[in-house]
């Protein structure tokens, strides 16, 4: 019996060493972080396809999807993002306080920092990927790249569950796929759903992209452990996806200023770019590949 009894106390603590834990605080960048102009400017509300609006800034995404029963809200901009996104959805005619649920595409702060306050005003449950759950909760604290950057923490999130991938999150008539699509933070997910607009179908993806941020290792002393095959796995299932319209993360990445203006009438073929989404994650690749050989 005690055998089985330190048997069991030896494989609990073997666990317990491979859970990523939150780094002592420090300042990363000197003089602290400033953000990128584009990442504090605003831009109109407009939709992109059926019930899927884009209510972000002019880099920064965050996506609204509508329903009878209420709507999802994914991603957010930097701390200070809640107003600027509360008056873009009121552009539309909706309002902050129907929000239910909180999804994000990825656990780091440009996208996360204002989830804990339009949780709080809303009462909308957050949902997301084990990996970036762990992220959200501790406020970027135990992210394997950023984690030990004080100044590139949030305010932590509570998650009230956690998806799968190929989980269908169901709203409203809404049946929205999970993606895990992993590298860029472990938890990194994106997000499909079809559309019917003027007799036809389109397959719309929400798409984090497998980017490689600054300083991030891949195969020597890996930022995380299994990272280059996580990107690797992201982009062989990125390419076999079938998609007609498409956003991601960042404006810039879905080159959304050479497919809208603002204000311009809305048309459902705006986004259809097929051709241009599978080019996207190809010269991703190729940037991953060239890194994955300079390392080794």
């Amino acid at each position: 019996m005690t055998f089985i009894i330190k048997t069991i106390i030896q494989v609990l603590l073997l666990a317990m060493s491979t859970i990523p834990t939150a780094t002592a605080a420090r300042q990363c960048i000197e003089g602290g972080f400033v953000p990128p102009e584009r990442w504090v400017q605003s831009y109109p509300a407009h939709r992109v396809i059926g019930p899927l609006y884009a209510v972000g800034g002019a880099d920064l995404s965050v996506f609204l999807i509508t329903t009878d029963a209420g709507h999802i809200l994914i991603n957010t901009g930097l701390k200070d993002s809640t107003a600027m996104i509360q008056d873009n959805i009121e552009s539309l005619g909706f309002v902050l306080s129907d929000i239910k649920l909180l999804l994000t595409m990825q656990a780091h702060f440009d996208h996360t920092a204002a989830l804990a306050e339009i949780k709080q005003i809303t009462g909308a449950q957050m949902w997301a990927t084990a990996a970036d759950a762990r992220v959200l909760a501790d406020g970027g604290a135990s992210d394997a790249h950023f984690g030990d950057c004080i100044e590139l923490r949030f305010d932590p999130v509570q998650v009230e569950k956690v998806l799968a991938d190929g989980e269908v999150i169901e709203l409203g008539g809404i049946s929205l796929r999970t993606h895990l699509h992993p590298g860029h933070t472990e938890g990194s997910s994106s997000y499909s759903m079809t559309v019917h607009e003027n007799g036809r179908d389109y397959r719309v993806v929400i798409a984090n992209m497998g980017t490689i941020n600054p300083g991030k290792k891949l195969v020597k002393e890996p930022t995380y452990p299994g990272v280059a095959q996580d990107f690797a796995r992201t982009y062989q299932a990125q390419e076999a996806m079938k998609v007609d319209v498409w956003v991601a993360a960042h404006a810039s990445q879905y080159d959304r200023d050479s497919k809208h203006e603002p204000n311009q009438q809305y048309d459902p073929q705006t986004f259809v770019d097929p051709e241009g989404f599978l080019a996207a994650v190809e010269r991703l690749e190729v940037i991953y590949r060239e890194q994955v050989a300079a390392e080794e």
